[in-house]
């Protein structure tokens, strides 16, 4: 790329010709945040505690002491979040090619079909028939699953906990496989509080977006909100997590670039 084209990128983002588009979800106690059967350890909630206010404690700044798990709220998964990503030494939010945090993205629309059945799955079909439309998807790109799950403001009701376990669209051992296996993704990324279908404990093999993806050196975001403002191809991620020394993942603040 030019030094001319990115001062023309420059002065389309200065005009507005670019817009800019977040797709965070806002971080409070109130963020919704996985649940897991014991024994399994838990991850903790986000927390918030005022250091000082323009008061006796600090009379001229205001800041907090915050925590949380590093897969809290709008987050980024690196490889290493799971077992079979464990051995890519460039796999922790600290050693990832900073190349990698800014790449174009596609959207799948699947918005209908998780508003008819909160337990849709999308199939390798549902993608091929996407690209049947918007052409193949290139490679480098992060593929993002639209379900308007994020419109759920009740942190219950986005969870969507049953009797039998988490309600909740996602992609199949198949789409997954499909996206890892025949197309040169940078990573998968939903609406949902985490990154698989909210049955796929009981899938073959289980959680596949988290076994396939990390286990192919991909990567994942969750949480996502505002994907109906991204089209469906076009768009340009910038996702860098916080650069912890060996995080599995961290909340970030993801934007999207949008030609107007």
């Amino acid at each position: 790329m030019s030094n001319e084209l990115l001062a023309q990128v420059a002065v389309a983002l200065a005009s507005g010709g670019i817009r800019v588009v977040d797709l965070t979800q806002t971080l409070s106690p109130s963020t919704p945040v996985i649940g897991l059967p014991p024994p399994i350890a838990p991850s903790n909630a986000f927390r918030i505690e005022e250091i000082s206010h323009y008061d006796e404690r600090g009379p001229a700044w205001y800041w907090n002491n915050i925590s949380m798990g590093e897969h809290t709220g709008t987050h980024f998964d690196a490889p290493v979040h799971w077992v079979t990503g464990k051995d890519y030494a460039d796999g922790y939010t600290d050693t990832l090619p900073a190349q990698r945090l800014v790449a174009p993205a596609v959207v799948i629309d699947c918005s209908k079909e998780a508003a008819a059945d909160e337990r849709f799955t999308l199939q390798p079909d549902h993608i091929t028939a996407w690209e049947a439309k918007h052409g193949r998807i290139p490679d480098g790109a992060w593929v993002l699953m639209r379900t308007d799950w994020s419109k759920r403001s009740d942190p219950d009701a986005f969870l969507n906990m049953k009797e039998d376990g988490p309600h909740s669209p996602g992609p199949s051992v198949e789409a997954m496989r499909f996206l890892v296996g025949q197309r040169n993704v940078n990573g998968w990324g939903v609406e949902c509080v985490g990154t698989d279908h909210g049955q796929a404990f009981m899938f073959e093999p289980p959680f596949p977006a988290h076994n396939m993806m990390h286990g192919a050196g991909k990567l994942g975001l969750a949480s996502l909100t505002n994907l109906d403002q991204l089209p469906p191809t076009g768009a340009i991620l910038i996702t860098p997590p916080l650069k912890i020394e060996n995080g599995s993942g961290s909340p970030l603040r993801v934007l999207a670039l949008v030609g107007v």
